[in-house]
């Protein structure tokens, strides 16, 4: 069977899970990694059974051997090194946030579209087996006509994250954790952002480190999202309908849901466990490939340009706020 080899920008926390991901599949092979130094580069390639290290960037995509390139940086970054990669004639799997404007992410799909190139925003939460059955529960009547979605995510400690209060590094809780949200209840619901506003905790220079978000989706529903660093909370989204809700704790990588009635009595639960939280979305973008296709039906440009539309507008309206 042909396999799509990939090319991995960074060595981030991330990147491990993400190569289980793509062995996993069957249909993937990491064949190439690179850092800022050879040096990082080979020892990641030594630990992780990788062919091939590169000290720069670009030196790894001008590996013809390269198929698709798996760019995992901090968040600034994202911008500069998919645009290369894209211009170099690789594929791209960018991960979230995908870039830190609109103007940049319209310019990212501009080019691949001119290259006749796959660029997809990594959101490995859509592609959960989990998913599938919450969008059958919400498309369905059981818990009735959906009302509203509740969501939060906190985290006690982000001092391993050495710039996650540089905003101009692309920081901040909105940057690190709204992308999630923000593409999983448009495709959930299948439905657009028609408005949204925002508040932040933003010290002057420095990013956010919580932030309340308020989303309406076309389809009428109400959406509040907390994010916030300051404390350690349960993850937990909750979908509220007319005849009961279905719960779901840390829905980015959930195996599990829960679904209540009215009363606040158990009805039934959902489970879908995996191995790996990272294979499908990875297995969906090598089949893509394969078939010559360069844009992804679920994670849709149009999802991934609202989501950064929501963010860039955001942070434009919290920085002008201090000045």
């Amino acid at each position: 069977m042909e396999k799509i080899k990939y090319g991995i920008v960074s060595t981030a926390q991330v990147v491990p899970r993400f190569i289980e991901g793509v062995r996993l599949s069957g249909t993937g092979e990491v064949v190439a990694i690179s850092s800022r130094t050879f040096e990082a580069a080979q020892k990641f390639a030594t630990d992780y059974g990788i062919a091939k290290a590169y000290g720069s960037h670009d030196a790894l995509y001008g590996d013809a051997e390269v198929d698709v390139i798996y760019i995992a940086t901090y968040n600034k970054g994202h911008f500069a090194e998919a645009e290369k990669a894209l211009l170099a004639g690789k594929h791209v799997l960018l991960e979230k946030p995908f870039t830190l404007t609109l103007a940049e992410a319209e310019t990212l799909f501009a080019i691949a579209k001119r290259q006749h190139l796959f660029l997809m925003e990594a959101q490995k939460s859509v592609f959960l087996p989990l998913t599938s059955l919450i969008k059958s529960v919400v498309q369905s009547d059981e818990i009735g006509d959906i009302l509203s979605v509740n969501s939060v995510t906190a985290y006690a400690s982000i001092d391993h994250i050495s710039w996650f209060k540089d905003l101009d590094a692309g920081g901040g809780t909105v940057h690190f954790m709204l992308p999630y949200a923000l593409s999983y209840l448009q495709y959930i619901f299948d439905a657009k952002v028609s408005e949204y506003s925002g508040i932040s905790d933003m010290v002057s220079g420095e990013s956010d480190s919580q932030a309340k978000v308020l989303l309406k989706l076309d389809n009428g529903v109400l959406t509040d999202i907390f994010l916030t660093t300051k404390v350690g909370l349960d993850k937990v989204m909750t979908i509220q309908g007319t005849k009961g809700k279905v719960v779901i704790p840390e829905f980015w990588r959930a195996k599990s849901a829960t679904i209540y009635d009215l009363g606040g009595q158990v009805v039934r639960h959902l489970d879908a466990p995996f191995e790996s939280d990272f294979v499908y979305e990875v297995q969906h973008v090598n089949q893509l490939i394969l078939a010559g296709e360069v844009a992804s039906p679920i994670m849709t440009d149009e999802m991934t340009l609202s989501g950064v539309g929501v963010m860039d507008a955001l942070y434009q309206s919290w920085t002008i706020d201090k000045i």
